[in-house]
Parts: structure tokens; C-alpha cells; sequence
């Protein structure tokens, strides 16, 4: 899959939750269907290109979430 694939579904998954009034648990939420729906490919190219590219075109929620979960590149 395309990295601007991968980033277009984050931000769709992001917009999603967004509106949760609580930005922790919007952050939970982004991360955790990323991890039972994505392969850990998915996941670690993400990641990869949110480390090269410093998180840009990334919803905020994406961002905090991929750097938070952990995941390797």
C-alpha cells in the first residue's frame, strides 16, 4: 500500500475520533484501531515516514499516537 494511502486512512481514522471531548482517550481510540486493524507493516511504515517527514500532513491525533504506541520502524 501507498504511504499517501496509509496517511489518508489515518486521517480519516483520526477525523473520526476527533470529536471525542477527551483528546487522551481520541489519542487511545486512533491508536487502538490501528493496532487491531492494520498490519504491523502498515503500522511501521507510518511510523517510518512520520520520522522522516516530522509528522507533516499527519491529524495531530495520528501523530501523538503513532509516537506514543511504541511501534519500531
Amino acid at each position: 500500500m501507498s504511504t499517501a494511502n496509509l496517511i489518508k486512512m489515518a486521517n480519516q481514522i483520526a477525523q473520526y475520533f476527533a470529536n471525542e471531548p477527551d483528546q487522551q482517550q481520541a489519542v487511545l481510540s486512533v491508536r487502538n484501531h490501528m493496532q487491531l486493524y492494520w498490519t504491523p507493516g502498515m503500522r511501521k511504515e507510518l511510523l517510518a515516514w512520520q520520522t522522516a517527514n516530522k509528522g507533516a500532513d499527519l491529524h495531530p491525533l495520528v501523530q501523538t499516537a503513532v509516537s506514543e504506541a511504541g511501534w519500531e520502524a
